[in-house]
Order: C-alpha cells, then sequence, then structure tokens
C-alpha cells in the first residue's frame, strides 16, 4: 500500500501493480508461514476452522488476541493464526499491532528496521487512512498494520474514537481482523479493545503462566467477549493418535468455552 511518506529506506520492499508490497522472513516459531505442511501448522489450523465457525455461526471478524502477561506467545498465535486462515484463497486477514508499548509483528515476520507509519499515525492524523499505513504480504496472502511512530502515550491512543473508526474500516475491508493486543493484567490498554473487538481469545502459556495471574486477567476482560484460550507450548501430544505421526512436538492445543 501506499504511504505518503514514502518507501523506508531500510525495509526490503518490491513493487507490484504500484503497491508497496512485503517482503518478509517469518522466524522459525511461525510454522503457518514456515512450515505450513507440519504438525505444529496442523494445530494452528485447528485454531483457525474455531474462528472461521464463529465468523460463519456468530458473525465475529475482529479477535483480540490477548494473555494475562507478557511473553505468554499471543503474538507468535496472532501471526500463526493469521498465516492458517490466509491458506485459503481469496481470504482477506488483517493483522493489528494494538501493542504500542512493544511492537514484536514486525520482528517476528523478519521485517525488524521496519520504521513506517502505522497505528498510532493514522490516530493522531485525519490526514492518514488504511491505504497509508497497511502493509501486504503477498507471499502469505497476509496484511499487517504495524503499531508505527509511537509518540503519545498508548492509552490514549487506544481510548481515541478514532482507534474505533480504524477497526471499523478494516472490518469493511477485510474478512478476519486479528489484534494482536497488550497483555491484559498489567496495562489496562486491552481492556480498552473491548469496545472494537468481537472476542477474545485468550493465550495462556503451559507451566509459565500463574493461575492466579490468568484469573485477574480473566476477571478484567468481559467474559461474554471471552471466546476460549488458548494453550500455548504443551509438550504433551493432544492424543495417543498424535503420537503415531510425531515422537516430539511443541504442539498448541485448543480449549475452546
Amino acid at each position: 500500500c501506499g504511504s505518503r511518506r514514502g518507501r523506508p529506506s531500510d525495509t526490503t520492499m518490491q513493487t507490484l501493480n504500484d503497491r508497496e508490497v512485503l517482503v518478509a522472513q517469518p522466524i522459525q516459531e511461525l510454522g503457518s508461514f514456515t512450515a505450513p505442511s507440519s504438525l505444529e501448522a496442523d494445530q494452528y489450523r485447528m485454531l483457525r476452522h474455531a474462528v472461521e465457525r464463529l465468523r460463519h455461526e456468530s458473525g465475529c471478524q475482529v479477535f483480540g488476541i490477548t494473555s494475562a502477561g507478557a511473553g505468554d506467545g499471543k503474538t507468535v498465535t496472532t501471526l500463526n493464526l493469521a498465516g492458517a486462515i490466509a491458506q485459503s484463497s481469496g481470504t482477506r486477514v488483517l493483522v493489528v499491532c494494538a501493542d504500542l508499548h512493544r511492537e514484536t509483528v514486525t520482528q517476528y515476520l523478519g521485517l525488524p528496521n521496519f520504521r513506517g507509519p502505522g497505528l498510532a499515525d493514522v490516530i493522531v492524523n485525519d490526514g492518514y487512512g488504511l491505504d497509508d499505513v497497511v502493509r501486504r504480504i503477498a507471499r502469505f496472502n497476509v496484511s499487517i498494520l504495524p503499531a508505527g511512530n509511537v509518540t503519545s502515550r498508548p492509552y490514549e491512543l487506544l481510548a481515541s474514537p478514532r482507534f474505533g473508526e480504524i477497526v471499523a474500516e478494516a472490518r469493511r475491508r477485510f474478512d478476519y481482523v486479528l489484534i494482536d493486543t497488550p497483555p491484559v493484567a498489567p496495562l489496562a490498554d486491552c481492556r480498552l479493545l473491548g469496545r472494537a473487538v468481537d472476542g477474545f481469545i485468550v493465550v495462556v502459556a503451559a507451566d509459565k503462566t500463574p493461575r492466579k495471574l490468568l484469573g485477574e486477567a480473566l476477571a478484567l476482560l468481559d467474559l461474554s467477549k471471552v471466546l476460549g484460550v488458548v494453550f500455548n507450548g504443551d509438550p504433551q501430544p493432544l492424543s495417543p493418535y498424535y503420537g503415531y505421526y510425531a515422537h516430539h512436538s511443541n504442539s498448541v492445543p485448543l480449549t475452546r468455552k
């Protein structure tokens, strides 16, 4: 997508039909991108199936992916889910980095030097639209809206009515909008997003996320919007049948409410 600020000189891009397209090199943990035929990627296809069913049965389209605390794998889960959904040809998928405290979406996609405008810029500058800030990764059929240049307090940015307008526009233009949110417990930001999303998927890190912290996080969210929980990093196989195909796997089981 075109940008009024021009192309960042330190990011690899190629021009396709007069629109800028990012050339990404995802990290290994993004199996939906790097190894879509793997058993690990199959677990994200299970999550994709649940999300697609929610869209078809309940009209859910905008999903917030969050966690109780930092480091539980919410961004990796967001991107792997996006990659799994985007395997369906013609499906339009947008990943929004709403964690304005820490931009990791571009890092995990192999774009550590990306300095273009993003979510923060389109919130504070009415002259920007989605076409100015969304970047498409054509190879993987995924678009991203990075955090951008955060010069104001993240809470104030997400509290702005402009944020809701941006999400509403994204809803009209994409089939699925996946919002990588800040963690719930240590920050108030995620609670603001409840007004814009259709529901939350909560990522829990196996053998890491304290039960008490998870309870506190769920208490802070509107439980009617908690769609389910992703149990991330469980070394145990999903069933005896799974062991037939792999002796070891960093699988990502899904538990839905």
